[in-house]
């Protein structure tokens, strides 16, 4: 009877470490718990990046992904994000969409300009830069060595 008791007592311990991380995962998720305003971008290539990614400038997290569409015209993805309010973008910001290391998730790096005038909330990034596909280059780099050597064979 007593070991049931302590084992009783383990699992409630551990369900309540295991709440303890859920807790933590999703208040680190997020920059001012969605406080900011929102910025749009359109990218001509999206893919990796995932609603909850991080934007950062200069390394740091200013921002998070809130929402990705289809625009049904011209066929980009328009993604949406929110910035903290102390940082002010200037209309000449570019955004690209870069990977966190060889198997990290993507994330959005904005890079300021030097314009005066800044993206008022619910404004639009001009210049961007889609995701780049790793696997794909890695896969051209390695048939055109290939391609290469056949041809030096010869």
């Amino acid at each position: 009877m007593h070991r049931n008791v302590i084992e009783t007592v383990m699992g409630g311990v551990v369900l309540l470490v295991a709440a303890g991380f859920v807790y933590l995962v999703f208040q680190s998720g997020s920059v001012g718990n969605g406080t900011g305003y929102l910025v749009t971008a359109e990218f001509d290539n999206a893919s990796g990046l995932t609603t909850g990614g991080e934007v950062r400038m200069s390394g740091v997290k200013v921002g998070t992904v809130v929402d990705q569409r289809l625009d049904p015209d011209t066929f980009f993805a328009v993604v949406t994000f929110s910035i903290v309010d102390t940082i002010k973008l200037p209309s000449d910001t570019s955004a690209r969409i870069l990977a966190d290391g060889l198997l990290g998730s993507n994330f959005v790096a904005l890079e300021p300009g030097g314009e005066e005038e800044t993206i008022a909330p619910g404004g639009k990034i001009n210049f961007t830069q889609g995701s780049i596909n790793v696997v794909d280059l890695l896969g051209r780099f390695i048939f055109s060595a290939a391609e290469a050597a056949g041809q030096a064979d010869k």
